[in-house]
């Protein structure tokens, strides 16, 4: 019978929420002007000038430990509103060499249909009914339009 692994006893570093390197905030309690990343980009910003952040938003967790600094990958960092700046928009030239670079990993080499996923080419190099020898069904692929113009803004 295998013996079972000892499992090594975990090192918890607590830091005291007095000696941490950035002020921590519980959730419902951020003050105006600061967001998260994500808050950020559902705002139509993006973080621009923000060095870094500048509060911690504590997890879930450690709101029951008011003493303690949070530790846990669940923390959210805050930044900056005021320095946050709008999000950058692609040009016409930009979107077009995006699709062509996704149409070419989308499109299968044999049979010249274009998928919603991209195909494994480097290791099956076609997709996936192509590989298996029949003919896919037409609800599969996607029916592409020609693009009305090729010009950038």
């Amino acid at each position: 019978m295998p013996r079972t692994r000892r499992k090594r006893p975990r090192k918890v570093t607590r830091v005291p929420r007095s000696d941490a390197a950035l002020p921590e905030f519980d959730r419902g309690a951020v003050p105006e002007g600061l967001a998260t990343r994500r808050a950020l980009r559902e705002m139509g910003l993006s973080p621009g000038d923000n060095t870094g952040p500048v509060a911690i938003l504590r997890c879930r967790l450690c709101a029951t430990r008011p003493n303690w600094a949070c530790r846990h990958p669940t923390r959210g960092f805050l930044l900056r509103v005021d320095l946050a700046r709008p999000k950058r928009v692609p040009t016409l030239a930009q979107e077009l060499a995006l699709d062509r670079a996704m149409a070419a990993r989308s499109t299968c080499s044999r049979c010249s249909h274009r998928y919603d996923y991209c195909l494994p080419l480097r290791t099956v190099g076609c997709c996936d009914p192509c590989a298996q020898g029949y003919e896919p069904t037409p609800g599969t692929y996607v029916l592409t339009t020609p693009v009305a113009h090729r010009l950038a803004a």
